[in-house]
């Protein structure tokens, strides 16, 4: 698809649909993804690609949009795959497509502008820095509507975007639909020990007993990152990855080759803890690290050792944070239990333009009790923070 924005001024940019991120010149890509967030890095989406792993035959069609200024440059982009399932997104709308479907809609295939089984807030509206933010935000969005429009499916759906991409988005009609994850913020700790003093004096023994007993078997953890990752890390960290992955949802999303290309192409933004005990590695916890944050990924083991999830996962990656001077843990999806570890609750977002108008009355309807029913959840789990004064409040992502 290429066509000019629907501006009677002569200076008119273009749009564009790449069906690869390999079409797109990374240094282009990467001058609107910006350095903050490690998973709109075009290495990153283009890992995701060679591997197989988003593409037509598992449901992930990439069909990126592209912004050119009258000179042919890349001001704007925006990750964007057909989908013919919800699978490997994180906002779950499973009750949707059933619903329209048995009203007699097709609710697949449908656009999702989205970092591929990444829930992780950051841009989804890739801007080149230098231009008008909201202009070209409303430019993007309504070429991913045009898009959906001539592809004929049933919507676009934006997941994981920032505030301001939402304030945005909401401005122009779609739907704002919010969600919870649980982050740990830093304010300043000189160490972990500064962080647990923060803490109140139950929770803070019981953290100190957790750590203790998660070493307790002979455990060492390693971490590595950058250079020192090699295939007998990722060999062990696929087993990890393979076992929890069919636990949890049936089929993992990621295969062996992606882990190569990501330690290849991405690996000084790879953090991997891993677990050793008797010569081997048991388990391990995969973060990548943008600018600011610390982002957990995933977790695997092939022996159950009490706490060494809460370990890996949580305490290690509060102190990489601390000594590297970030200013916060995204720890993924789900989980209330983080919250006595120290990881606050923090509101998500995602944005809707849904084609059928009656659908979208229901959607919409549906969407403004879910959003006061996540926001009371919220201020209830904020009366429970493990700190001694109330917790800090966790920033959004891209707030103005």
């Amino acid at each position: 698809m290429t066509s000019t924005t629907p501006d009677d001024d002569a200076d008119a940019y273009t749009l564009r649909v790449a069906s690869e991120i390999a079409a797109v010149p990374a240094a282009d890509w990467d001058a609107c993804a910006g350095p903050e967030n490690p998973f709109t890095r075009h290495a990153f989406l283009k890992a995701l690609e060679d591997a197989r792993c988003a593409s037509a035959d598992e449901g992930w069609m990439p069909q990126h949009l592209l912004l050119e200024d009258p000179s042919g440059t890349l001001v704007g982009a925006m990750p964007m795959y057909l989908k013919s399932h919800s699978q490997g997104e994180y906002i779950f709308d499973h009750g949707w497509a059933n619903a329209f479907e048995r009203a007699g809609g097709r609710y697949y295939p449908k656009l999702l502008a989205a970092v591929p089984f990444t829930p992780a807030t950051g841009p989804r509206l890739l801007i080149r820095e230098g231009q008008d933010f909201e202009q070209t935000a409303r430019l993007l969005l309504q070429g991913g509507i045009q898009v959906a429009e001539q592809f004929k499916v049933s919507g676009l759906n934006i997941n994981f975007l920032t505030e301001r991409e939402a304030k945005v988005a909401t401005e122009m009609g779609l739907l704002l639909r919010t969600g919870e994850q649980f982050h740990w913020v830093n304010r300043d700790y000189a160490d972990f020990d500064a962080f647990l003093e923060n803490l109140s004096s139950r929770k803070r023994k019981a953290i100190r007993k957790e750590r203790r007993e998660a070493l307790s078997n002979d455990i060492t953890i390693e971490t590595v990152t950058g250079d020192a990752l090699t295939e007998d890390h990722w060999d062990a960290f696929h087993q990890f990855y393979i076992d929890t992955g069919s636990r949890k949802w049936g089929q993992p999303y990621l295969n062996r080759t992606f882990w190569s290309l990501l330690g290849e192409r991405c690996g000084d933004s790879v953090v991997l803890m891993l677990a050793r005990r008797d010569g081997r590695y048991i388990a391990g916890a995969l973060n990548l690290v943008g600018t600011d944050a610390l982002y957990g990924r995933y977790w695997g083991c092939v022996e159950d050792h009490r706490f060494l999830h809460f370990e890996l996962c949580y305490y290690r990656a509060i102190e990489w944070a601390i000594d590297y001077g970030l200013s916060r843990v995204e720890a993924g999806a789900q989980g209330p239990h983080k919250l006595a570890r120290g990881y606050l609750p923090t509101t998500t977002r995602s944005v809707h333009w849904i084609a059928d108008p009656g659908f979208r009355r229901a959607v919409a309807d549906y969407l403004q009790h879910e959003r006061q029913e996540v926001q009371r959840e919220i201020d209830y789990l904020d009366r429970f923070s493990p700190f001694r004064q109330a917790g800090p409040h966790v920033p959004d992502e891209g707030a103005v």
